[in-house]
């Protein structure tokens, strides 16, 4: 597009820690991510690793990467103008991850005399060349078009271009750099090699772009031509190959109207009551326990494997709710943040969309940052089932309706279907990346608590709910009901008060309310800082039993501190935004007290949260 990637985001979904593959797994995706991400150069800022039995079978590895680049200088995978060359540049093709589920790519091993299938091999290094070489010849005056070989290599990217450009494409597979020898024409089309762009270029710069792209010691042909018969046509040593309209392969595919039925679990998972649950008596016990839960537990053993630096534009690192960077030049930033709760997905996937956007915008308001828009990777089981396609639309439609209350446009993202193994399919999983806007980067927000003496105030309402908590899963092994509440007027009135007393410097710390509930986030505000820890003495005054006070993971929350001397401005601005709110305590002190349910040492809470990932791989 001709952007300059700057950051990236990961959400991780692996299974259970009893499954005897989750920590092999965890290493290598992590591992993976380090080593590719450091290497190229681009700094990993933020992200979220959860896990559940479900990812057992399947788990899921979703990246979001973020570029700068000027609004007159964007390119766009199109091909135009007949007899403009096509240019292959990058890496070699080779026999990597053929597209589809006929595993046609293939390794013959000649001690066992099998043949095994190949995957795609990436090289950072390459690829940081590839990275700088396009960004060169983007800065001349010759590109038509770009796209990159993703999905179906050769054939998606040709046949796109040319159909955007309402154009035809013909390709010469004997110009196709190879690395492996005997490759059919079906092999180098849907290769998926990484680390390759294909290129429409003005006629006439062929030495220009070659010149460049052998300067950063990639590989450049001319492999092609623009045509103006709309068809894509290939050729291999003089042979036509394939022919076909390029508008068959990427507009004109069949739309597939899948039946639709509400999943029959539901009727047994929204049974669910808390007045069936009984009330705990030991809730420090259960709030440690909760601290030491994966999902809730710190991923600095994640992060710390990953340079956030490099590019010295991070301001906010991984801990806090969102990421947050500085667009060099001048005095605004930028924050980011992944969010999905997939078992309110799995427990109704409306509203568990509607949370993912809900949630996404909140994490960025807490940072100081305006919402501006998202993309999703929307990952579910196989759509053939009625159960998965509802499960589909709802999540899909909820995430829809958010996003036109909240304003913040769905500008890309990608579907991944089929995530089952053994007929099991994983929870919804719609993952939703946002992105936002800070004015003045000296007034961007933090979590955590700063000074001694700063009264405490919860933005929001709490109310009587456990369905679909962290809390219910780990204390009573629960996964049902329904999940929290959204509000979207009280969502929208709280993060209009919280972004505007960020923006005015009333306050020193905010931190959505998330997985926990309200105990688990002061905990966070407590100890997540980069220096120290400080305690709290908190009293909420709520009618509803302790276990959903506590725990209880309601929507539309967010705890902020501030000094007393802004107490009544801070009042003000939450009345005229119509964002209800309590002053539930003070900060100080070494240890965390909650209404005398829970009375524990901060480093102790700390120490629970910070190696509990740890302990397990």
């Amino acid at each position: 597009m001709g952007a300059r990637p700057i950051a990236s985001l990961n959400s991780l979904r692996f299974g259970s820690f009893d499954h005897p593959k989750t920590r092999y797994l965890l290493n290598g995706v992590v591992g993976g991510i380090a080593g590719y991400g450091n290497c190229i150069g681009v700094p990993t800022v933020g992200g979220e690793t959860y896990f559940n039995k479900c990812y057992n079978g399947n788990i899921l590895v979703n990246v979001f990467s973020l570029g700068l680049v000027k609004k007159e200088r964007i390119f766009k995978g199109v091909a135009c103008g007949a007899g403009n060359p096509v240019i292959y540049v990058g890496s070699k093709t080779g026999r990597d991850g053929i597209h589809g589920a006929t595993m046609a790519s293939e390794e013959f091993d000649e001690k066992s005399g099998e043949r095994r299938p190949t995957v795609q091999v990436g090289d950072p290094f390459t690829e940081k060349l590839l990275l700088e070489a396009c960004l060169e010849v983007m800065s001349r005056d010759c590109i038509v078009g770009i796209q990159d070989m993703g999905a179906a290599g050769l054939t998606c990217s040709s046949c796109e271009m040319a159909s955007r450009g309402g154009t035809g494409i013909e390709i010469d597979l004997s110009k196709v750099p190879r690395r492996e020898v005997g490759m059919t024409p079906y092999e180098l089309m849907l290769s998926e090699s990484q680390e390759r762009m294909l290129l429409v270029v003005k006629k006439g710069y062929e030495k220009e772009v070659e010149e460049v792209f052998k300067k950063w010691d990639l590989d450049v042909s001319v492999v092609g031509s623009v045509t103006d018969d709309g068809l894509l046509r290939v050729m291999n040593d003089g042979v036509m190959v394939a022919e076909i309209p390029a508008r068959a392969l990427s507009e004109e595919s069949p739309v597939y109207l899948r039946p639709k039925e509400r999943p029959e679990y539901l009727s047994m998972t929204q049974r669910f009551s808390i007045d069936n649950l009984p009330e705990p008596t030991e809730y420090a016990e259960i709030f440690l326990k909760l601290l030491g839960s994966p999902n809730i537990a710190g991923k600095g053993w994640v992060y710390r494997q990953y340079d956030h630096m490099v590019r010295t534009n991070t301001v906010v690192y991984p801990g806090s709710d969102a990421a947050v960077i500085r667009i060099k030049g001048t005095n605004k930033g930028i924050a980011m943040t992944v969010d999905c709760n997939s078992r309110y997905c799995y427990l109704d996937p409306y509203i568990g969309g509607m949370i993912a956007v809900a949630e996404a915008a909140r994490n960025l308001v807490c940072s100081g940052a305006k919402p501006l828009a998202i993309t999703d990777c929307l990952n579910f089981g196989n759509p053939e089932k009625p159960g998965i396609m509802w499960q589909f639309e709802q999540a899909t439609n909820g995430i829809s309706d958010a996003c036109k209350r909240l304003n913040t446009p769905v500008v890309g993202g990608n579907v991944s279907f089929y995530n089952e193994t053994q007929g099991e399919g994983i929870y919804p999983t719609p993952t939703v990346a946002m992105v936002g806007i800070i004015p003045d980067i000296n007034l961007h927000q933090t979590q955590w608590f700063k000074d001694d003496g700063d009264v405490i105030v919860m933005l929001g309402k709490s109310y009587e709910e456990l369905g679909g908590s962290e809390y219910l899963a780990v204390v009573h092994g629960i996964e049902e009901g329904m999940p929290p509440g959204i509000e979207l007027d009280l969502e929208i009135a709280v993060q209009n008060a919280c972004l505007e007393v960020i923006q005015k410097g009333i306050i020193k710390s905010a931190h959505d309310c998330s997985e926990g509930g309200i105990a688990i986030a002061l905990a966070e505000c407590c100890f997540s800082g980069p220096k120290f820890n400080r305690g709290a003495k908190v009293t909420i005054s709520e009618n509803i039993r302790g276990d959903c006070l506590l725990f209880g993971e309601s929507q539309s929350r967010i705890i902020v501190s501030l000094d007393k001397g802004n107490l009544d401005h801070f009042k003000e601005i939450a009345e005229k935004n119509k964002a209800p709110f309590k002053i539930i305590g003070r900060v100080g002190g070494e240890r965390l007290v909650i209404n005398e349910l829970i009375n524990c040492p901060v480093e102790v809470l700390k120490q629970r949260w910070k190696m509990a990932i740890k302990e397990r791989v």
